[in-house]
């Protein structure tokens, strides 16, 4: 869920109202019909999915890798788990948005230095993994490309991905906001911005939605996906879908969550091997207290205090939501100048800024895109 910003009245009445709520969660999805629940099943057999749609009474999406969604009879998941052409059945649970408090971040990761160098991600792809992208701001329309939305957003689906919640947008201006002498600028700021819209007005989407998104930036063959979103547990389904990317070339950044202080907690998908996990700093290079932190962590980036666009404006927030678009704005840097993911993933890890901080918290270190290019950083 978004904890809502603060500074406007409309976020006051939310705030009022209780509309602040947690961000690291898990919970399952209802049904419309009795004891029917959404299940994500993965299949190796081609055996696996007919027994599976025999179950369903209803196939709510099938994915281009061995998973499919369905809505079956509770009864049923214990029978299908056990079935050994069945990989797994999950409760289609949700992620949510990361939580977000009062949050600054390019001029410390040297972006201003590429930028200047004539390097702005022209010719790169960022996709945003979150509540959808303001297609009206400023800052942003101008770096936009295409969009599609696997939730509701204002009552309709796929051809209004605009973002009914202002955490999307955030992390786009983070990310790509067009450096035109007003609002804010990004690390990148010429890469094409495609809103993938994966969470509702509410920040939430499940493991299925979120799945489905990672499956289209893939099949698009856009360069970069960047996850502000996550959970304490993990999905299969999900998991599936981070592989399928990675192996078409996509590079994926995802928060490393808002549990800290903590000394091994990382949520998912930033878990995963095949996902880059960014933790929070503050101003003062220290780690932000909100961050979690774990062996999976592989760079530190700006997180607290962070200003960035919402629809209709700006707005500051904090979190490692905000962490995980400063390096997926490196990364666009990156791969728009011909790096693989996986040559991308090194190099940002290899030219990171050691903040002496432990290794489960910064990573490699803190994010530097300059060096990243081979530019001199030195004005740290």
């Amino acid at each position: 869920m978004v904890e809502q910003p603060i500074g406007r009245t409309r976020r006051d009445v939310l705030k009022a109202t209780g509309g602040a709520l947690a961000g690291l969660s898990i919970t399952g999805l209802a049904s419309a019909e009795p004891n029917t629940v959404e299940v994500n099943v993965g299949y190796s057999a081609a055996s696996g999915r007919r027994a599976a749609a025999a179950e369903a009474s209803s196939v709510l999406r099938e994915f281009n890798f061995d998973a499919m969604t369905l809505r079956v009879n509770e009864n049923a998941i214990s029978g299908l788990a056990k079935r050994p052409d069945v990989r797994y059945v999950e409760r289609n649970g949700t992620m949510h948005a990361l939580d977000q408090q009062l949050t600054w971040g390019v001029d410390r990761v040297d972006a201003d230095v590429t930028s200047a160098n004539g390097t702005t991600g022209s010719g790169g792809d960022v996709a945003i993994l979150d509540t959808g992208i303001d297609s009206d701001h400023p800052d942003l329309v101008d770096n936009l490309g295409a969009g599609k939305a696997f939730v509701k957003a204002r009552g309709s689906y796929a051809e209004n991905w605009d973002d009914d919640n202002d955490h999307g947008t955030h992390c786009a201006g983070i990310a790509d906001a067009d450096d035109n002498t007003q609002g804010v600028r990004g690390v990148s700021t010429e890469a094409t911005l495609h809103a993938v819209k994966v969470l509702d007005k509410r920040g939430s989407g499940s493991f299925s939605d979120i799945a489905a998104g990672v499956e289209y930036v893939a099949d698009q063959g856009w360069d970069v996906g960047s996850m502000s979103l996550g959970a304490s547990s993990g999905s299969s389904v999900l998991k599936d879908a981070c592989s399928y990317a990675y192996g078409k070339g996509v590079f994926l950044v995802a928060a490393a969550g808002n549990s800290g202080p903590c000394s091994d907690c990382v949520g998912y998908p930033a878990s995963y091997s095949e996902c880059l996990a960014v933790s929070s700093s503050a101003s003062d290079d220290s780690l932000s207290g909100f961050s979690s932190t774990g062996p999976e962590v592989e760079l530190i980036a700006p997180g607290t205090d962070v200003y960035s666009t919402i629809p209709g404006g700006y707005d500051t927030f904090s979190g490692t939501s905000m962490a995980t678009p400063h390096v997926a704005g490196a990364a666009g840097l990156l791969m728009a100048n011909g790096y693989t993911n996986t040559d991308a993933r090194s190099r940002l890890k290899s030219t990171a800024e050691d903040l002496g901080l432990g290794s489960n918290e910064q990573g490699s270190g803190l994010l530097d895109a300059a060096a990243a290019l081979g530019y001199d950083s030195s004005d740290d």
